[in-house]
């Protein structure tokens, strides 16, 4: 009989340490997308703000640089301008109007979209999801028209509505299904009690959705705080100018002093990045009860 070597057999490797390095590549993955991500956002926006210690001529020998030496006149002047104030407190008017009215709003309509079983409720709920695919440059001329016949031109309230109506769709469809997640069971009990649909919702399911309503919050005011376009539209009194609008009006007053444009721009952003950190953490809670519901 013929010595036949037999190969020593290879064990194939274990599932659970396959699915350990499986963990890991898509661990490294992760965390290498999201630096390069934050990269992304992080580098321009320090890029602005440390420019604005700098003089123009300093960024027109060396774009990129630390200021060498810091120069503080450029934030000192446009803090001590009362232009910048009152653009400041017409964008904190129209941006809190506009964030209050679409998540009062639009935390009843979720409610009753979620909660109460009518005819044609689907319809309605895809007639707002629908409207996430309406941009409001599609409606800038239609809404200029009815403004004007409302005579809400050039008026804060007349920038402030519209947005809060153009926020409501992206509000109700985070909301409903938060809100329908919640047991019913705790409605029953809260019926059972002598509580009032009305006082379920105010003094039990709003608590309970604070995080998704921390979320429309939150970009309802962004969303509102960067709006150009509308008010654009609707302002032409420079009194009425909100940080967009002035920033624009800076720009082509101080085409020359790019270092003092970039001092505003940096101005501009701490109000909305101030509210997104102290909310970033409702936020995720917010959109995963959104998601999961």
């Amino acid at each position: 009989m013929s010595d036949v070597a037999f190969a020593p057999a290879i064990s194939p490797r274990p599932p659970q340490r396959r699915r350990r390095w499986r963990l890991s590549v898509g661990t490294t993955a992760a965390y290498v997308a999201a630096i390069a991500l934050a990269g992304v956002v992080i580098l321009p926006t320090l890029f602005v703000v440390i420019s604005g210690f700098r003089t123009t001529p300093q960024l027109n020998e060396s774009a990129v640089a630390l200021p060498d030496p810091w120069v503080l006149d450029n934030y000192r002047n446009i803090l001590s301008s009362d232009d910048f104030w009152r653009f400041l407190g017409n964008s904190l008017f129209v941006a809190l109007i506009a964030t209050g009215m679409a998540v009062v709003f639009g935390a009843m309509a979720a409610f009753a979209l979620s909660r109460y079983e009518f005819r044609f409720r689907e319809g309605f709920y895809t007639l707002f999801t629908v409207g996430l695919l309406f941009p409001i440059g599609v409606a800038t001329l239609p809404l200029y028209l009815m403004l004007r016949e409302l005579d809400m031109l050039d008026s804060l309230w007349g920038v402030a509505i519209p947005e809060a109506a153009f926020s409501l769709p992206v509000t109700i469809v985070i909301l409903r299904p938060f809100m329908r997640a919640i047991p019913t069971e705790l409605e029953d009990a809260a019926t059972v009690d002598g509580a009032s649909k009305l006082t379920f919702f105010w003094r039990i399911l709003l608590p309970l959705s604070a995080p998704a309503l921390v979320t429309v919050s939150v970009l309802a005011f962004v969303t509102s705080w960067n709006a150009y376009l509308l008010p654009f539209l609707v302002f032409t009194d420079v009194n009425n100018y909100t940080l967009p609008l002035g920033l624009a009006s800076f720009r082509g007053q101080y085409s020359e002093d790019t270092a003092a444009i970039l001092a505003f721009t940096s101005l501009s952003m701490i109000p909305a990045l101030l509210f997104f950190v102290f909310a970033q953490r409702r936020i995720v809670g917010g959109l995963t009860g959104a998601v999961k519901g």
